[in-house]
């Protein structure tokens, strides 16, 4: 099996490949997430795992256009605790650190611990590619901000681990395929858009339509159309005991607003 992931090899999306799928899972690197959904689209992976919010930092908005505009299909998601660990080459102490390299966001959720040293933050564009890049050029005085799995890959010393300053963080990543018409019978969480006209009281008709079918909307998000100005698609979450109850829901849905998608029908994740 072949899974596409945005970041490098030892980044946290390959960390959910692994435990999604299994350690002997081929993971395939991509530049962006964009690329992922490409890979999967064209047949070159069999899946994607892409990143779709955080805990702490939000709803990745620029993934929601991918769904949108892709030909791929939720299968499934998982929610990975991001833990932040700082780590050198075997044998160098925190005396000899001069700087600490890693992607803006790890540098700001570890901001607490960084704020007790007078390192030079360096921002890269990956929190494993700073750990490669201490491997490989053998720097003894600079430190990277990555996983467990990036330090043993590139064969570092976590000198200093879990430095994040909220320890509750986790990111929900959503397992992407190539588009089908199989449903799992066992699903029971359903990720999906719509579409309201824009007049007064659409969004509350179309609320009040899941708001009374017994339906746990577990997220709402809007986000802009990019060739209508202040206009809004919708993002909603369902979660659900049994398919029928989706179904009677999905038909009101489509009833009540100008346009409805449906990414996927999967079973909920679980920590991982």
């Amino acid at each position: 099996m072949k899974v596409a992931i945005q970041g490098y090899e030892g980044c946290f999306h390959q960390i959910v490949a692994h435990r999604y799928f299994g350690r002997e899972t081929e993971t395939l690197p991509c530049a962006t997430f964009r690329d992922v959904a490409r890979m999967v689209e064209n047949g070159e992976a069999d899946y994607g795992v892409m990143a779709i919010e955080n805990s702490i930092a939000g709803s990745i908005i620029s993934n929601y256009s991918i769904l949108q505009n892709s030909r791929l299909q939720v299968a499934g998601e998982a929610y990975l605790p991001i833990q932040q660990n700082l780590m050198v080459l075997p044998g160098v102490k925190l005396e000899d650190i001069e700087e600490v390299q890693s992607h803006p966001m790890a540098l700001l959720q570890c901001i607490d611990y960084l704020d007790q040293h007078s390192w030079k933050l360096i921002e890269t564009e990956d929190t494993a590619l700073s750990a490669r890049i201490i491997a490989e050029k053998g720097l003894r005085n600079a430190a990277a901000i990555a996983s467990t799995l990036a330090a043993e890959l590139f064969g570092l010393q976590i000198i200093a681990p879990e430095i994040n300053t909220i320890k509750n963080n986790y990111t929900r990543f959503m397992i992407l395929k190539r588009h089908d018409h199989h449903i799992d019978p066992q699903s029971n969480k359903a990720s999906l858009y719509f579409k309201t006209n824009h007049e007064r009281g659409s969004l509350l008709r179309v609320m009040q339509q899941m708001g009374d079918s017994g339906i746990n909307l577990s997220k709402l998000q809007s986000y802009p159309i990019p060739s209508e100005p202040w206009h809004y698609l919708f993002h909603v979450d369902m979660e659900f005991d049994c398919l029928d109850d989706y179904i009677r829901t999905l038909d009101k849905l489509q009833l009540a607003a100008e346009e409805v998608h449906v990414y996927g029908v999967y079973r909920k994740g679980t920590n991982i």
